[in-house]
């Protein structure tokens, strides 16, 4: 068996091929190892005082309670056509983005009500609205029981139980409690129970319960990724923000533990270090829905994005084509938004919306998962955002329930990619419940079995995503949507049951009435990656190692990032990587690791080496 090979720092990226089983390489033995090694010193850039923007829209009009068909009669509403309510010419000519229940009220004009057909010649244009379980009959999610009690394991995991889902958000909704309340309420929703956390607790948080039901956190954070008891100032706009997030995440993944994070303002700096709190509470998923203006800083930002067990979910934005921070972080899966069509049976029917984010990074180059076997790529070489979308047009909006502070409680259409990327954290959420059902690991980065396990497989490819065809967010060259990949609408929106049967590998179907469902299929674990934390003294030479194995035993794609100057990699037998530094230098260096098998399942981890 051949010896290590060291490898000298060349590239921005350090990249290994991994070939663990016999079958995948070719020959020698099941533990051998070829590896062609590159990287690069990688210095942090300090991040500049980039404000970032919630990307959601409201429809300018507030809607009537909604009635309590779905209190009364789970998924009720499912029956029927969306509510419709026509707007004056005034209201239509609103600016829906950022639109605050103050500004509605300000603005507001008698509206007249439609049964979801032709509109009353009064009106220039219509708000259609969907309730929760009209979202999960058009996407195909599975029918909610009728009572939580005696769910059997199958049908708690469809509901997201054990999972965490991370709401990042800035500033503060002293109300998100109460309205997440009204809104599980009013539509038949399962409730959540409060959960407090300390700003001392130890951290990581335990395993989210699989048979508690819902629980609510609410977190302060620091912009350096700590807890603090100091609430965030208020912001109404980030507060209609964190009510969508909240339940919209909530009424994708009932059963999960929602965790929201509050920073105490909206600069990329604090934001960040929300997604570092959630990193160290814990496995699951973080919805990030905001954006801001990309820039060379964000090298600086991309081992946030490589927690071990970790998926990132960001909004593609809101302003028409454009791509900003965190979505066009290669390891973010950046969501896009269409326009909705469904009239309570049958299939639904979407287009781009016209105000969607999504285009070519200025600065991310082209990710390996974007490449030429997926429809529609092109050959662009840089990453293109969108990944995936869902509705977000506030004219085809969704039901979502407002109390300003010191107001009263009050309902609104919201959409925006604000609106799309919790339903997507809620969709992974699932996933990884169903895929611990079966005994496996949780996804991780879900980019390569979206692009390579999913829509580099033609069958695959029809069966767990609706391909969005028409429709445009511009008048530039990727503009227009088209068959296959597209940048306003990425790889489409989804298929649910056939998504979420390919994501997870177990059957993902409606809860049958007796609670019993498909067995689950074999699962591949997943790669995983043993890495601890490590330290050095000054100067002094320093050797450490990690370990990268494949649970199925197949090949492996690694990408390291964060390698400092002077610090050299060599790969030996049985997945062990070996990291050298003749003289290291003062200071604390994060090395992102990320490792992908050929099945399209990967791992993150970040490793600390602290040099004294």
């Amino acid at each position: 068996m051949p010896g290590p090979r060291a490898v000298h720092p060349t590239t921005a990226t350090l990249s290994l091929l991994l070939c663990a089983a016999l079958s995948a390489c070719g020959g020698g033995s099941p533990d051998s190892t070829t590896a062609t090694l590159q990287a690069e010193a990688v210095a942090p850039a300090a991040l500049p005082a980039v404000q970032a923007q919630p990307s959601f829209h409201l429809a300018p009009v507030m809607l009537d309670e909604p009635d309590d068909a779905d209190r009364d009669v789970p998924s009720m509403s499912a029956l029927r056509a969306p509510h419709a309510i026509g707007l004056s010419a005034d209201q239509a000519a609103v600016e829906t983005r950022g639109l605050t229940v103050a500004a509605i009220l300000a603005n507001q004009r008698p509206h007249i009500e439609s049964a979801g057909t032709a509109q009353p010649a009064a009106t220039t244009a219509a708000v259609v609205t969907y309730t929760p379980a009209q979202i999960r009959a058009a996407y195909g999610m599975a029918a909610l029981p009728a009572t939580a009690a005696g769910l059997s394991a199958a049908q708690a995991a469809q509901q997201g139980a054990g999972q965490t889902i991370y709401i990042v958000d800035a500033n503060n909704d002293p109300n998100a409690a109460a309205e997440l309340a009204a809104f599980n309420a009013k539509f038949g929703l399962p409730t959540c129970t409060t959960q407090a956390i300390a700003a001392s607790s130890a951290l990581p948080l335990a395993a989210a319960s699989t048979t508690a039901g819902c629980t609510l956190a609410i977190v302060y954070a620091t912009a350096a990724g700590g807890m603090t008891a100091n609430a965030p100032a208020y912001d109404s706009g980030w507060q209609t923000e964190i009510a969508l997030d909240l339940q919209w995440a909530h009424a994708t993944a009932p059963r999960a533990r929602l965790v929201l994070i509050e920073v105490p303002d909206s600069s990329t700096t604090s934001l960040l270090g929300g997604v570092k709190l959630a990193n160290a509470m814990g496995k699951g998923v973080v919805s990030m829905s905001f954006g801001g203006a990309e820039g060379s800083w964000m090298s600086g930002t991309n081992s946030a994005f490589a927690a071990s067990g970790m998926s990132y979910v960001a909004a593609a934005g809101d302003g028409g084509a454009g791509v900003s921070w965190p979505a066009a972080e290669p390891s973010v899966l950046a969501v896009g938004g269409t326009t909705l069509s469904w009239s309570g049976s049958g299939t639904r029917s979407e287009v781009v919306w016209s105000k969607t984010g999504g285009g070519a990074s200025a600065y991310f180059a082209r990710p390996s998962y974007q490449t030429s076997s997926v429809p529609g790529m092109g050959a662009s070489t840089q990453r293109l955002v969108s990944d995936v979308s869902f509705n977000a047009d506030p004219n085809t909006g969704q039901y979502v329930a407002i109390q300003p502070q010191g107001g009263s409680l009050g309902w609104v259409s919201a959409g925006g990619t604000s609106l799309s990327t919790p339903q997507w954290a809620g969709l992974l959420a699932v996933s990884n419940a169903l895929r611990a059902s079966a005994g496996a690991a949780t996804i991780g980065d879900p980019h390569a079995a979206l692009y390579t396990s999913i829509a580099s497989v033609p069958g695959n490819y029809a069966a767990a995503l609706a391909d969005v065809t028409s429709g445009s967010n511009g008048s530039c060259a990727l503009c227009s949507a088209h068959a296959g990949y597209d940048t306003p609408t990425g790889l489409g929106t989804p298929n649910t049951t056939s998504l979420l049967t390919q994501l997870s590998g177990v059957a993902a179907g409606t809860p049958s009435s007796s609670g019993t469902s498909a067995a689950p299929a074999p699962a591949n674990s997943g790669p995983q990656i043993s890495a601890s934390a490590w330290t050095a003294t000054h100067g002094k030479a320093f050797s450490g190692t990690f370990s990268v194995k494949d649970g199925a035993g197949l090949s492996m794609t690694i990408s390291i990032s964060g390698i400092p100057s002077g610090m050299n990699l060599a790969m030996g037998s049985g997945g062990v990587i070996t990291a050298t530094w003749a003289a290291p230098v003062t200071g604390k260096y994060t090395l992102s690791i990320k490792a992908t098998d050929s099945a399209g399942l990967s791992s993150n981890a970040s490793l600390l080496l602290t040099v004294q």
